[in-house]
């Protein structure tokens, strides 16, 4: 095998393992054999697929603390200056807003031109109680955390990200003193991304879990009973996909969407299997800096800011659920619910970041203010999860194209591991112990615990 082939090989069995995922699970479901109460529910989906799903999922999660806050130190420190922070921040806030604003009209645009739910007049078992989302002014304060340790221990992105920045802008005005904390953090981030290359192995057989067991409990028959609200759903997210998020990119950065599809396939996939957007962070971090060149110091807060409030994909779900839903009901919101729809759910994206169940959330707060029954969310609860992974997809790979283009605009970018279609790729090497790194790494601590007696 050669070099390149040790290369692409984890992309392959990625992508492998995911069709075969689809493949075995939509099996299992249309044979009918995930029964309650048979070896296949019991052992094998609800077993050894969910373990191995979950097991993967919580690797994931267990580094993106860790991660975003020793990244967000380096990234702060290696920016240098509160004015180039501040454009780093303003631009990505910016560019995700009107991609979100973009997406969601988008979705309606298409819904009202189709007519999905028209003439559509059944009834569903399933329901669903609209949770009420917090103020913004709780959210804006609730930004400022009360006790950074009891943040990180919950997973609250926009006070990590808050503290993270206050302590890099801290160590800077500090200065030489701070020297050693901040070789410290940059020794730290660099395990923490070595992490991620390791975990990464496990990934085709994860993948082919997560997804076989998806595929086991959603089958495809209520994707019947809904398909005009799937394909157009699916149709919207494609489009903003490889034509909105693609043109922004070439628009704002000159940068080639071919490439930047290429290199972004790994995070997709993970994003599908695991239908979030920050579990995925340490894949779409080290993506973002290894394969495309983006800068640690640019990446390290656009990604996880944008994995806490760009919902473009979520955004199109709401803006297609909330024309299919009108139809059904013979509710008709005409152009100002349309421009209600679209100022709620770019609102709402900020208003209920790191709100658990956040897509539901918003799309209840569209449907009251727009009049619409919130029961009738049950209508395409059953879908959702299905819709849900394939919205998170959307979703990274607009968190990616902002960073790049952030990245680039401000000065932080390799063109050169842009331009290597293999830059950043996990080969075999990286998973296997270097004798002689570990021979040194030996050496240097029997030398320490000498120095020490």
């Amino acid at each position: 095998m050669t070099e390149k082939d040790h290369k692409t090989s984890l992309t392959l069995k990625v992508l492998i393992g995911m069709a075969l995922g689809l493949l075995v699970g939509l099996a299992i479901n249309l044979a009918g054999w995930n029964a309650p109460g048979g070896f296949i529910h019991d052992y094998l989906v609800n077993g050894l697929f969910l373990v191995v799903g979950k097991m993967f999922v919580n690797a994931l999660k267990m580094l993106v603390v860790p991660l975003v806050f020793f990244s967000l130190i380096c990234g702060v420190c290696g920016i240098g200056n509160l004015s180039a922070l501040g454009r780093v921040g303003s631009r990505a806030f910016a560019l995700y807003l009107m991609t979100t604003a973009i997406a969601i009209a988008t979705a309606i645009f298409f819904a009202a031109l189709a007519g999905i739910g028209k003439g559509m007049h059944f009834s569903t078992e399933s329901t669903f109680s609209g949770k009420e989302a917090p103020p913004l002014t709780d959210v804006l304060i609730n930004i400022v955390p009360g006790n950074p340790i009891a943040a990180m221990a919950d997973g609250n992105m926009l006070q990590i990200i808050f503290f993270s920045i206050l302590l890099g802008i801290s160590m800077l005005m500090v200065g030489k003193k701070a020297a050693s904390f901040i070789e410290g953090a940059e020794i730290a981030n660099e395990i923490m991304m070595k992490m991620v290359t390791l975990i990464m192995a496990a990934a085709p057989y994860a993948v082919f879990a997560l997804i076989a067991r998806s595929m086991a409990e959603l089958g495809l028959d209520l994707l019947g009973q809904l398909a005009g609200y799937v394909l157009v759903l699916v149709g919207a997210l494609m489009i903003h996909l490889f034509v909105t998020l693609m043109l922004t990119l070439k628009l704002f950065s000159g940068l080639n969407p071919a490439m930047f599809l290429r290199k972004i396939r790994n995070v997709q996939v993970f994003a599908f299997s695991t239908a979030s957007s920050s579990a995925t962070i340490p894949v779409t971090l080290r993506t973002v800096t290894q394969r495309m060149g983006v800068d640690n110091a640019v990446a390290s807060f656009t990604v996880p800011f944008g994995a806490t409030i760009n919902m473009d994909g979520t955004a199109i779900m709401q803006g297609v659920a909330t024309v299919f839903i009108a139809n059904v009901y013979g509710v008709d919101l005409g152009l100002g619910g349309y421009l209600t729809v679209i100022v709620m759910a770019v609102l709402a994206s900020i208003g209920t970041a790191g709100v658990p169940g956040v897509g539901l959330i918003m799309l209840s707060m569209v449907f009251t203010q727009v009049g619409l029954p919130v029961e009738g969310i049950g209508l395409i609860l059953g879908v959702d999860r299905l819709l849900d992974m394939i919205r998170t997809a959307v979703n990274v790979s607009g968190d990616a194209v902002v960073s790049t283009i952030v990245g680039k605009s401000v000065g932080k970018f390799d063109a050169a591991t842009w331009n290597d279609p293999d830059a950043g790729l996990v080969t075999e090497a990286e998973l296997t112990l270097d004798e002689k790194v570990e021979q040194e790494l030996a050496e240097l601590v029997e030398k320490t615990q000498k120095e020490g007696e």
